[in-house]
């Protein structure tokens, strides 16, 4: 920087110096500047303020001097490197022709009109047998007679012609297993389809022996419909802790699924979820079951239409009935007991138990005309007659939620050992079927206490018994001797139709189940572990013309 003195001529030419003490000393040219020492040109720079009073005032200017740059030698060359180029290709050659036929020629046929000449039968020699004119006149009145009475008969009414190829013989056309089931020796302890009639589960667990409650145990589940069946690996298996008793899918949702345990409890699962398929339970409570769930029934809810209960019968002699809501748990909504202090007493029937023992319950079925009736089987082999619509208190020990009723209403003629299974008829009102260790099927009116036919099917015991949903007349049972009975009342009330038999080793069948919509289909389960798929005939799929009179006469029958 450039110090100036007290006169402008002197700025441009002299340095002001000054020593330690900020005295001046002198002018200095500005040729002469170097030669003093560094400390004391330092010193005039740096501590300016002792240059003070009148005699050295001076001023310091700021002076902006222009920026310098540096041209870049890199970027030059690189912008000479890009040149700009455009390309054309030749000119396409664009042509158009016609084209046509030299010439077009039409053919047209028709055939030659059919002459047809009538014949004139005046021309013909007139044919005069005196015998036959006086018999074709003699028998007039009866051939009219005959015909205007097989006009009015309803001989065949309903009877539909069949041009199809009739089958005759029934069939096996499946045979499901689990292998893992059959190493533990698993037996199949229930069957059921689903609604769309193309999947159907079976449950694995023992009747005969073994500790149940700690048993594993398996529901699996097979895609008749689906390609690439494996018969012997199920398309779902879902494991259960506990020997699992029965089964029943939901009435409309294809996937879902209830099944009762050894254990007392009921499970619901949903069986297109990949993951976790237990969706509901009732779990170990006060309100849930203490002894084993012989039967599960899904129940159209009074409340809401659209929604279904689910209804679960034990050995404890309590009938339970739960609501599904959400996820996780079963809720107990309605329930009852069955007491024997509270059995009705009918006068024809001596068999009762004493005192207020519950009375375990075996079996149950929905009458399919009203939903608040049901027919129920027990251990003493009673058949009962109840209703869910009773208000009167049951008079059980157990402590529930809900206020438990007494259902029964009627007593019938009983079993000579535990019943296994009650089935009430989808085509009449009053007419089930009942089956017991006695070896006895027995087909009652509710309406009476003794049952219209009494029948001894096995030497051993009959574990089920299916009325067939689309033949009035027809029902399947399945005996302790390996055997699946096929009775058409239509043709004998005394002998099967047919009879199959489900494994050579003579394994007694425990469960079996129509199919509602693939009515041809039979599901059997044994003790063998093995689920078999029969085919039916067209005898057993298609109804006569006259069997729902034929059941109602049988329904009407009065016994003494």
């Amino acid at each position: 920087k450039k110090f100036w003195g007290e006169t402008r001529e002197e700025a441009g030419d002299l340095f002001l110096n000054f020593d330690s003490k900020g005295a001046r000393v002198g002018k200095v040219k500005s040729s002469r500047w170097p030669q003093f020492p560094r400390e004391r040109r330092t010193r005039c720079f740096l501590r300016p303020r002792w240059a003070v009073g009148p005699s050295c005032r001076m001023l310091f200017v700021d002076d902006v001097l222009p920026g310098a740059g540096v041209d870049s030698l890199w970027r030059k060359p690189q912008e000479s490197c890009f040149e700009s180029k455009s390309s054309q290709t030749a000119p396409v050659s664009v042509a158009e022709t016609a084209v046509q036929v030299c010439c077009t020629t039409d053919r047209g046929t028709q055939t030659d009109q059919n002459k047809i000449q009538a014949l004139d039968l005046q021309l013909v020699t007139p044919l005069h047998h005196p015998g036959l004119e006086k018999f074709l006149h003699g028998v007039e009145g009866l051939v009219i007679r005959e015909l205007n009475k097989n006009w009015k008969s309803h001989a065949f009414e309903g009877f539909e012609v069949n041009w199809s190829e009739q089958n005759r013989t029934v069939s096996c056309v499946y045979r499901l297993q689990y292998f893992e089931a059959l190493e533990q020796k698993l037996q199949v302890t229930g069957v059921s389809w689903n609604s769309t009639g193309s999947v159907v589960a079976c449950s694995y667990g023992r009747f005969d022996h073994g500790d149940w409650s700690i048993e594993k145990s398996f529901v699996c589940t097979w895609n008749l419909d689906r390609r690439g069946l494996n018969p012997e690996y199920p398309d779902v298996v879902l494991d259960v802790p506990s020997s699992v008793t029965c089964l029943a899918f939901h009435p409309s949702q294809p996937s879902l699924l209830a099944g009762g345990l050894y254990s007392g409890e009921v499970l619901v699962w949903d069986t297109s979820r990949t993951d976790d398929a237990l969706i509901s339970r009732t779990g170990m409570t006060n309100d849930s079951h203490v002894d084993a769930v012989y039967q599960v029934n899904w129940l159209s809810d009074p409340s809401r239409s659209y929604n279904f209960q689910l209804l679960s019968v034990s050995t404890d002699g309590k009938i339970l009935v739960w609501q599904l809501e959400g996820e996780g748990h079963l809720t107990l909504v309605n329930g009852f007991a069955l007491i024997a202090q509270q059995i009705p007493r009918n006068t024809k029937v001596n068999k009762h138990s004493k005192g207020d023992a519950a009375l375990g319950v075996t079996s149950l079925s929905t009458s399919k005309f009203d939903s608040s009736l049901f027919i129920v089987g027990t251990e003493g082999g009673h058949v009962l007659k109840c209703s869910a619509s009773v208000e009167k208190t049951a008079l059980s020990k157990d402590s529930c939620s809900v206020l438990l009723k007494a259902p029964a209403q009627f007593t019938y003629f009983p079993h000579g050992g535990p019943v296994h299974c009650v089935d009430c008829s989808p085509f009449h009102r009053n007419l089930f079927l009942s089956a017991g260790t006695d070896g006895h099927t027995h087909l009652y009116s509710m309406l009476q206490a003794r049952p219209l036919l009494s029948l001894q099917l096995s030497h051993k015991y009959l574990f089920s018994v299916r009325w067939s949903p689309v033949r009035p007349l027809l029902f399947a049972a399945a005996s302790g001797e390996g055997e699946v009975l096929l009775f058409d009342l239509g043709k004998s009330s005394q002998q099967p139709a047919v009879s199959i038999q489900q494994n050579q080793e003579q394994r007694p069948v425990y469960c079996l189940e129509f199919n509602k919509k693939q009515t041809h289909l039979l599901a059997a389960g044994d003790a063998s572990g093995m689920v078999k798929i029969w085919q039916l005939s067209s005898e057993f799929t298609e109804e006569g013309p006259r069997e729902m009179r034929h059941l109602e006469q049988l329904a009407n029958e009065v016994i003494d």
